[in-house]
């Protein structure tokens, strides 16, 4: 019997997993494949680096001091934090998760491997362990608390009856791959291309000889519009292709993956004795898809309530409402609401509105300010920034 069950050993779920085996509690970190790549930008805030894992400096990261939005015409937005504390990094996701998953096991964590999460165990009626397929069976685990952090795909989150199965309107689609080779693009930079439909591309460099590549669709417009085809003509656009003036590219590896596009499903975060933390809560931000972060902090806040809960020897419902009540939950709640909030108001009529912001901002530095805070600091524009807009619309 273990203190903590956590299915999926992400961000969200090692982080969770480490919190609770430094604390002396006896986790299983349950894993499909720790040889698996999750398609994904893998851009890294300064918070992850100086808060969460001051780990990832020894292996000398290219430092982000700042990069260009542009919109669905190429209007170009710069943005620079070089000297104010801001400093991301891009990285290989393989890894990233491998990192965050070997510092929870050098924590005490219990990982089993080639684990797939797909039911859970009942007694009388309550929620007493998962079981996993593997390559040699069917093996099942005991626990007190269930951390669900499978992921998109978690059958465990919607056998818990918390949430149902994601519908094709709430999700992003996205596609990307890792090149190596050397381009144009400034290693030092991060690139953010807003497209005319709901969806975005970008170009992250990991460092001098790779670049993460790729881009998506979300909400309605993911029926609208063919994912290898947007990548396709986003890969190919003049725009883009113009950074790649060398030869000898290699395509290391490509991969699609849905992503959730609403926010965070509040209703859906926690039951008797089981919590549900990352992607498969909703914790990626609308419109940038950022979900590392987000996801750490819900791991960390998910493991503070489980030491809790099990101290005062109360694993219900009723305990385990502090996850959902938490001041950093409570805030990236409100962050994510706000950016849902402006995504009509940024994509009408084919992101005409997006397009008139970064001309406007190319004009106005007060007006480009209040854009970088918008999209980066997660601050609400004034009445006037939405006035200035919609006048020059007509």
């Amino acid at each position: 019997m273990y203190d903590v069950i956590v299915s999926g050993a992400g961000p969200a779920g090692s982080r969770c997993a480490e919190i609770l085996a430094r604390n002396g509690f006896n986790v299983a970190l349950i894993e499909r494949d720790t040889n698996w790549r999750k398609p994904c930008g893998g851009g890294l805030s300064a918070r992850i680096m100086n808060k969460y894992y001051p780990q990832l400096r020894k292996l000398n990261p290219v430092l982000k001091k700042g990069g260009f939005m542009f919109s669905a015409d190429f209007h170009k937005i710069e943005y620079n934090w070089e000297g104010f504390g801001g400093d991301s990094v891009v990285m290989d996701r393989l890894e990233l998760d491998n990192l965050i998953r070997d510092i929870a096991v050098e924590a005490g964590a219990e990982l089993f491997d080639k684990n797939i999460s797909f039911d859970f165990i009942i007694k009388n009626q309550k929620k007493i362990g998962i079981k996993t397929k593997t390559t040699s069976g069917t093996k099942e685990y005991l626990g007190k608390i269930i951390v669900i952090a499978d992921g998109m795909s978690s059958k465990l989150a919607v056998k818990s009856g918390l949430r149902e199965r994601w519908k094709i309107e709430n999700i992003g689609l996205a596609k990307c791959s890792i090149i190596e080779g050397k381009t144009d693009f400034d290693e030092t930079k991060s690139y953010i291309y807003f497209r005319p439909y709901k969806g975005y591309g970008w170009v992250f460099p990991i460092d001098d000889k790779r670049i993460n590549i790729g881009c998506g669709t979300f909400e309605e417009d993911n029926l609208n519009y063919n994912l290898n085809q947007i990548y396709d003509d986003f890969i190919n656009n003049p725009n883009i292709k113009q950074y790649f003036s060398g030869s000898n590219y290699k395509n290391k590896w490509t991969g699609a993956f849905p992503l959730p596009a609403k926010g965070i499903l509040e209703k859906s975060l926690y039951g008797d004795n089981i919590m549900i933390v990352g992607d498969a809560a909703g914790f990626v931000s609308p419109i940038s898809g950022e979900g590392i972060h987000p996801s750490i902090v819900s791991g960390q806040v998910a493991a503070e309530t489980a030491i809790k809960a099990i101290d005062e020897d109360d694993i219900s419902k009723k305990s385990l409402k502090s996850y959902k009540q938490h001041p950093n939950i409570k805030k990236i709640i409100r962050n994510f609401k706000l950016k849902r909030s402006m995504v009509e108001f940024f994509y009408e009529n084919e992101g005409k509105n997006l397009d008139i912001m970064f001309k406007l901002a190319e004009a106005d530095e007060d007006f480009k300010t209040q854009v970088i805070n918008m999209f980066f600091s997660n601050a609400a524009p004034s009445n006037e920034f939405f006035t200035k807009v919609r006048a020059s619309s007509m």
